[in-house]
């Protein structure tokens, strides 16, 4: 048996064909596209296209997505009824998860495991996750849900179904790039979960359920939101060096630094500090941007370490009107088109995924009857 890894660290568990990640040279590629292609060039719906087929879509191709999208995103009113019961402060990543596992209940395909069937089974959740999450938050504010328009995708349509007005051009280009930029990232704990169901020949939802279980523990999701809650308590750019000293000392883990596999940087931060500053500038207020600038210097300087692609999403996010506790779900409306090509990959050549443990416990114990136990 080969030699045990705590956490499977660097253990290279299966071959695929669409995620690739350079941690020495900052490199992340999707389908053989470096990251840095898509943004400013291509919208978040060509990168699902291509990371379920292969190939980026033609205009052609596109549109006919788009209009499955758009067929797709009105909520089975089972479901509508059903997060119509949750409690106003219920944690959004527990409906989300809810709500994602009763859409397999409700699902006309939900026992059809051909690549077609799961295809379209793909649409509906990448289609349905934002709803799903807009559609609580409005409630819980006391609000009636926004209806999402057909001629918008997924990112205005997010926005404007969260917000209840419609995102202007640059808002909808920044985020439709942050969706791009959390598409997918090989075979992370959610990722590695969605697999794992999917290689018992599970249906697709039992593997996006359970990817959304792992993404929603803290070590996984919810460091932008950490992230965002540090910026708020610093409060002021001139606050900053005191405040890092003072966690330092106090050994306070610093959310958005550092990363198993990034070892020079995470590219994706590199996109996310821009468009920051950009929202900043556009909105007048740079305090959020200029805090996150210093921390990073200070943090490089006094640690070595990199921001990650949560340092700078959380900012980004907070500039663009989105509740705090909305970030991981958001993660998860991106994630999805990533869970779903690794599921489809998955089964296109499957084996189920059984790894070993190495024992540790106690061996050659004798049995006592249990009246001879004290």
């Amino acid at each position: 048996m080969t030699s045990f890894k705590a956490g499977l660290e660097d253990i290279v568990a299966l071959r695929s064909e669409i995620c690739f990640i350079d941690g020495q040279r900052r490199r992340l590629v999707y389908r053989g596209y470096d990251i840095g292609e898509f943004i400013g060039k291509a919208t978040f719906e060509e990168v699902v296209y291509l990371l379920w087929h292969g190939e980026l879509p033609t205009q052609a191709q596109l549109s006919v997505l788009r209009e499955q999208i758009a067929a797709a995103q009105d909520l089975p009113k089972e479901l509508i009824d059903l997060i119509r019961t949750f409690p106003r402060d219920a944690e959004p990543m527990a409906v989300l998860r809810t709500a994602v596992s009763a859409l397999g209940v409700v699902d006309p395909d939900a026992n059809n495991n051909d690549r077609e069937a799961n295809l379209r089974k793909s649409v509906r959740l990448l289609a349905r996750l934002p709803m799903i999450i807009a559609y609580h938050a409005r409630l819980r504010e006391g609000q009636e849900p926004v209806a999402p328009r057909s001629d918008l995708g997924l990112a205005a349509n997010f926005l404007l179904m969260l917000r209840g007005n419609e995102p202007d051009q640059l808002e909808t280009d920044i985020f439709d790039a942050c969706l791009i930029l959390h598409a997918d990232h090989e075979l992370n704990a959610s990722t590695f979960t969605a697999r794992t169901v999917a290689s018992t020949l599970s249906d697709i939802y039992s593997a996006v359920t359970a990817a959304i279980g792992a993404l929603k523990g803290p070590l996984h999701g919810g460091a932008n939101e950490q992230v965002m809650r540090t910026l708020l308590e610093i409060g002021d750019p001139e606050r900053v060096v005191e405040w890092l000293d003072q966690a330092l000392e106090n050994k306070q883990r610093i959310m958005g630094f550092g990363h198993r596999v990034y070892k020079t940087g995470d590219p994706r931060a590199d996109f996310l500090r821009q468009f920051s500053q950009q929202l900043g500038e556009k909105r007048g207020d740079t305090r959020w941007y200029q805090m996150s600038r210093r921390l990073e210097e200070l943090m490089f300087e006094k640690k070595g370490l990199y921001p990650n692609v949560d340092f700078y999403s959380a900012s980004t996010y907070y500039m663009l009107g989105i509740p705090i506790d909305l970030y991981t779900p958001i993660f998860a409306f991106s994630r999805v088109s990533g869970w779903t090509a690794h599921v489809l990959e998955q089964y296109a050549d499957n084996r189920l995924i059984r790894p070993r443990a190495e024992y540790a416990g106690p061996m050659d114990l004798q049995f006592r009857p249990l009246a001879e136990r004290g």
